[in-house]
């Protein structure tokens, strides 16, 4: 069984996917009650109905007779991870992403920090596309983001076979807590603090350039921008790239189905229905390459299509990474 720790408030669906295998600790800033409240209940992925969720005591969440340790610290030295028999801790406050500042949780009795996001030192991991890289000596990494998750395997597929020149990426992204409900200053990004649910608004992602540090051979050729959107869930990679090697678009779309059979099951989806956003809800592969949707220009230059559900989908790959990592002890 694997010991899993969460610190940050790893909300309703982010904290189901681990529930089901491991032992897991929290560390939520707010009361247990308002923990239990968000994860019985999420707006886009509807109730738990799998088992009751309810508090035991102020330290204590029980799901169904499993008890989860709750605490309340700020200061990721301060957890008792070790007392709480949590060896993998899931490091999703969104605040301690460097590999110093994660390694607070080492210090706390953790063996292993997971960065639910990308990392500016920590090496990072793609489930399907580098995660067997990775050595039981590395105690820090980073999950990279959901993003990157679905753009690097779909990068992955079509390097391999038919060879990236280069390569352009726009995310149109569902909306996130980042953003702001109503218009409001933003600092660093102006356009970032209009209205979310009102608004299509441009924004920067480090994506694509991330690919690079998964898929070395693809560093320096692909970057990328994002559209936010006025949705809750599901977001769309649009990879247009020039290729190496001539292809049709039906040799590329085999090829990605064979892939998405093969190595990448699970990882990589492939559909040629004609779907939308909300029919990858609850999806739990990273990446899934819609057939119908992409088009190409000639046979050296094509636009290829692949949706992802950017939470469900993403906090299965973090689970995916902890198992990897717990078998390659």
């Amino acid at each position: 069984m694997v010991s899993a720790g969460s610190a940050g408030l790893w909300p309703g669906l982010r904290s189901r996917a681990p529930m089901s295998s491991s032992s897991p600790s929290t560390t939520p800033s707010s009361p247990p009650t308002t923990w239990t409240y968000m994860f019985k209940y999420d707006t886009v992925h509807g109730q738990w109905k799998h088992h009751e969720v309810k508090v035991k005591d102020s330290k204590t969440l029980l799901f169904g007779q499993k008890e989860v340790a709750v605490f309340g610290c700020r200061n990721p030295e301060e957890i008792p991870w070790a007392a709480a028999g949590a060896e993998y801790v899931v490091e999703s406050t969104g605040v301690f992403t460097d590999k110093d500042k994660a390694a607070a949780h080492i210090k706390g009795g953790a063996k292993k920090v997971i960065i639910s996001a990308p990392s500016k030192d920590a090496p990072m991991f793609v489930c399907g596309v580098n995660e067997k890289e990775y050595k039981s000596d590395i105690d820090i990494v980073s999950n990279a983001s959901c993003t990157t998750n679905c753009l690097a395997p779909l990068a992955k597929v079509i390097n391999d076979r038919f060879g990236i020149v280069e390569g352009l990426m726009t995310t149109v992204h569902a909306m996130t807590a980042t953003q702001k409900t109503v218009d409001g200053p933003s600092s660093k990004d102006w356009r970032g603090g209009r209205a979310a649910s009102f608004n299509i608004i441009p924004s920067s992602t480090g994506a694509a350039k991330a690919v690079g540090k998964v898929l070395p051979e693809l560093n320096g050729k692909l970057t990328g921008m994002a559209f936010r959107v006025p949705t809750v869930d599901v977001s769309v990679v649009d990879l247009t790239v020039r290729l190496a090697k001539p292809a049709t678009y039906d040799q590329i779309k085999a090829a990605i189905k064979e892939e998405s059979e093969g190595n990448l099951k699970g990882i990589l989806g492939y559909v040629d229905e004609d779907l939308v956003s909300t029919d990858f809800q609850g999806d739990n592969r990273s990446s899934i390459f819609d057939a119908k949707a992409g088009i190409a220009l000639n046979d050296n230059f094509v636009k290829l299509v692949s949706w992802y559900d950017n939470e469900w989908g993403y906090s299965t790959r973090v689970v995916d990474l902890i198992r990897h990592m717990h078998s390659s002890k």
